[in-house]
């Protein structure tokens, strides 16, 4: 059941901090969602706490961090130490989008629309340097920085470039309501009317809406397969030869896991993800269940947890960018490419 009080979003922060405590490799993905549970509590100083205790560990993604940080603060007084943590953010020009896209929206927030669209757009001449892409190169997370620039545009008024184009484009594969609809200024006017047709209408464009932000909570939790690397795949099975028609080769595994995605993916399902699988990580997640790794139904269940755990990669990753089967090749030329009979 999904939260919807501050007592069961305190509830839940305190479930995830236990589980970091029994899961230290895991430890940076659930601090930040047993922070996110507690800012939805109004807990905004022990979420500080967190996102303070995640620095000084030296987390895999600080710059996300801090911008998740700048976010917190910003909302409960500390103004100026989230302005000075969103300039240090964006001198350091990170190399992923979430960063930029949270302290963007946290500019736009509170009114800080120039900046706002500075920060967008500043984010995607370093991961987007090409204005016109094919919309299956865009990676998701990229998409988002399209998305808030093209809202933040249209509340400055600014006309359509090649960005706000491509922004539509990708949003027209999931909607029905254009971009520029949900977008518009206007809409809250809308939300005043006692005309039951402007009402039903602003209803069909929240759902919609809806729908997005929905789809892009999801992200951390997307339906992954699990990978074995060769090396740990031969140790698995020395180990638990009983898992060997599951596994029949190396290279057989790799195609069975590209073949189940793309049809998952011609199914409609979105986030599709890949993630890694280690000997000792296994075989301490079995004693965690207190079960046999042999046992049939461990493997897809270990899969789901490494996912919600934040360890999913997704995929597809772009055609021209390394495929996840981990050899170093383009994506496009090895497992992106014709499946072998």
């Amino acid at each position: 059941m999904r939260p919807d009080t501050p007592a069961d979003h305190i509830a839940e922060a305190e479930r995830l901090l236990r589980t970091a405590t029994q899961y230290p490799a895991d430890q940076e993905p659930l601090l930040l969602r047993a922070a996110a549970h507690l800012e939805l509590a109004d807990e905004r100083e022990r979420a500080s706490s967190l996102y303070d205790r995640l620095l000084t560990t030296g987390p895999e993604h600080p710059l996300l961090v801090k911008a998740l940080q700048a976010a917190n603060l910003w909302e409960y007084g500390h103004e100026a130490e989230a302005r000075a943590l969103i300039a240090g953010i964006r001198l350091a020009a990170p190399a992923e989008a979430a960063p930029w896209t949270v302290i963007a929206e946290t500019l736009e927030a509170h009114d800080e629309l120039e900046a706002s669209h500075d920060t967008f757009t500043q984010g995607l001449d370093l991961l987007l340097p090409s204005d016109g892409p094919a919309t299956d190169t865009v990676p998701h997370e990229t998409r988002a920085l399209l998305t808030g620039r093209h809202r933040v545009r249209r509340l400055l008024g600014h006309t359509h470039d090649a960005r706000d184009t491509l922004a539509d484009r990708l949003h027209a594969e999931r909607s029905e309501i254009p971009l520029d609809e949900l977008h518009d200024p206007k809409r809250l006017w809308s939300l005043g009317s006692d005309n039951p047709a402007e009402l039903r209408a602003e209803i069909a464009r929240l759902r919609s809406e809806l729908g997005t932000y929905r789809s892009e909570l999801s992200r951390p939790f997307p339906v992954a397969l699990l990978h074995w690397p060769e090396r740990e795949l031969t140790e698995l099975l020395a180990a638990y030869p009983g898992l060997r028609p599951e596994y029949p080769s190396h290279p057989a595994h790799l195609t069975a896991i590209e073949s189940a995605l793309r049809d998952l993916a011609t199914t409609g399902t979105d986030n599709l993800g890949i993630v890694t699988a280690t000997v000792p990580s296994y075989e301490a997640f079995a004693a965690a269940e207190q079960t046999s790794p042999t046992a049939p139904t461990l493997l897809p269940q270990y899969a789901t947890t490494l996912a919600a755990r934040g360890r999913a990669t997704p995929w597809p990753p772009p055609a021209n960018g390394t495929c996840w089967c981990g050899v170093g090749a383009v994506y496009r030329e090895c497992h992106g490419g014709p499946l072998a009979e």
